[in-house]
């Protein structure tokens, strides 16, 4: 569907899943202004023809000035990270910055709004029995800092949508991978240690990979037809571990792994690097949170979306390959 100068606002488009959002949006006709704090990298907004509005998801002022005539919002904006020296502040960003945007939005008298959040406040599934959209996490059930705030910002999300008639669409990506994965996230490290031959061996855990494109037409297709208050998991593929790797493995010619690790001896190695996270202030690329998360298979179902929204996902192997590609391009493998 094109759409002719109607103003979108896309917070978190200096990001992985915005900055394909926002690209998306451009692509389709719209007015595109992206909200980015004066710190934030804007390689991701390179090229994109858009209005660049600086501020904070935190700030109630600058989210008034940012939804100025704004029809439409995304908001994709989030801090994902698995670690922090003090974990709670994951937790205050996401719950404050879902609740002030949310708001903010509510009182521009925004027509319609999709609010990202994560298959982290769903419980894993298994190969059998994927998780759907009914099976949903407790902040108690979630696993350390991020899922929690995750779990808090989408509850809080949800009551705004009952009690003061928010128009929001919620929707719930898994696992993307593709362009432009900066940072790059959780999921870009392994891809980017695997291909560089740094992975010998893996745990016997399990994700569902998405390309993040497919992603991106997801949250169009939840602005178009999502029901007000329901929520869509954006997911592609159940995939082990094992198979990923040995994937990449195929795709950059390089042998698969083959050993399987138990988690149980890698806790105090995880110890160990969180130890030296909180003195360089560097990420772990091991933390204890990720092995317990680890101990679950990460299976979901999209049925929900491709039945209500016409979303489907393309082949997990193409989506690595055209991550892969991106990381070699950008650098980051040689």
């Amino acid at each position: 569907m094109k759409r002719d100068g109607e103003i979108v606002l896309v917070t978190g488009a200096s990001g992985f899943v915005g900055s394909a959002v926002a690209r998306l949006l451009a692509e389709r006709g719209f007015a595109v202004r992206v909200l980015a704090r004066a710190t934030s990298p804007r390689r991701n907004l390179e090229g994109l023809d858009c209005a660049i509005v600086e501020g904070d998801m935190r700030d109630p002022d600058s989210m008034r000035a940012a939804m100025r005539d704004v029809r439409y919002l995304f908001h994709v904006a989030a801090d994902y990270r698995l670690w922090a020296r003090d974990p709670e502040e994951i937790v205050r960003n996401n719950v404050r910055g879902a609740r002030v945007v949310m708001e903010a939005a509510a009182r521009a008298g925004v027509e319609r709004i999709v609010y990202t959040s994560s298959v982290a406040t769903l419980k894993p599934g298994t190969l059998e029995d994927p998780s759907d959209e009914s099976r949903r996490l407790t902040e108690a059930q979630a696993i350390g800092a991020y899922k929690r705030s995750k779990v808090a910002a989408e509850r809080a999300v949800e009551k705004l949508i009952g009690e003061k008639g928010l128009p929001a669409v919620i929707v719930n990506p898994s696992t993307p991978i593709g362009a432009r994965d900066i940072k790059p996230t959780p999921t870009g490290r392994i891809i980017v240690e695997a291909a560089s031959g740094r992975m010998p061996a893996f745990v016997d855990t399990g994700l569902n990979l998405a390309h993040v494109d497919d992603v991106a037409l997801g949250h169009l297709l939840a602005l178009e037809k999502g029901r007000i208050g329901a929520s869509y998991i954006l997911g592609g593929h159940n995939v082990s571990l094992k198979e990923m790797l040995g994937t990449i493995a195929e795709l950059v010619g390089r042998k698969a792994p083959r050993f399987e690790l138990p988690r149980k001896p890698l806790y105090p190695l995880a110890f160990a690097a969180e130890v030296v996270a909180r003195l360089t202030g560097k990420e772990p690329f091991l933390t204890c949170d990720a092995l317990r998360m680890a101990g679950h298979h990460m299976f979901f179902t999209s049925v929900r979306a491709e039945r209500e929204l016409g979303y489907r996902a393309r082949p997990y192997r193409d989506a690595l390959n055209e991550a892969i590609a991106w990381y070699r391009s950008a650098g980051y493998l040689r």
